[in-house]
């Protein structure tokens, strides 16, 4: 069985040079994350939807409501990177996110709205920029270094697959169909 935390494996960061084939299938899986996520929670009771993906972990309502919260602060990294020299991010404390009110009372179909909505301006901007705008930067404080929007591009892609697999993960153990 492999680890429920990361079913498709951690993060590896990408390493050497980064080309405009790899970019453009990373974009292509993040413009079809949307619809890969709706089919992973799709026909789910709200039972299911308050389990965790695994002990210990974030229920499925969480996880769903988290990708959106997420993508929208990646959303924004890009635009300030690509309009601003460097600029230094606010990182969010996603745990605590994760617990506020509209995690828990929010149907979960407004999340799914709001991702595809999101990911439809986000995709546009990704097929827009040119191959100098990929090795722009912005600051992460809690990585103490910059960070170029390629890198960053592979990782949100990595991001969508991990919590998708997160979802049915446990649509697999527990024998939801």
């Amino acid at each position: 069985m492999s680890d429920p935390s990361y079913p498709i494996g951690k993060f590896v960061p990408i390493t050497g040079e980064i080309t405009a084939e790899q970019r453009g299938g990373w974009i292509t899986e993040i413009a079809e994350l949307p619809a890969k996520f709706r089919g992973a929670v799709q026909g789910l009771t709200e039972a299911q939807f308050d389990t965790p993906y695994r002990p210990g972990g974030w229920t499925v309502r969480q996880v769903v409501h988290h990708v959106p919260d997420s993508h929208l602060n990646a959303y924004i990294r890009f635009k300030l990177a690509l309009t601003e020299e460097n600029p230094t991010i606010t990182p969010y404390e996603e745990a605590r996110w994760a617990e506020l009110p509209d995690t828990a009372g929010t149907p979960i179909g407004v999340s799914l709205v709001m991702l595809e909505a999101l990911h439809r301006r986000w995709v546009h901007l990704l097929r827009s920029m040119s191959e100098e705008q990929w090795s722009r930067t912005y600051f992460h404080p809690d990585h103490h270094k910059s960070l170029r929007l390629d890198e960053m591009l592979a990782m949100y892609a990595w991001h969508g697959k991990h919590h998708t697999a997160h979802i049915t993960g446990v649509r697999d153990r527990m024998g939801w169909t």
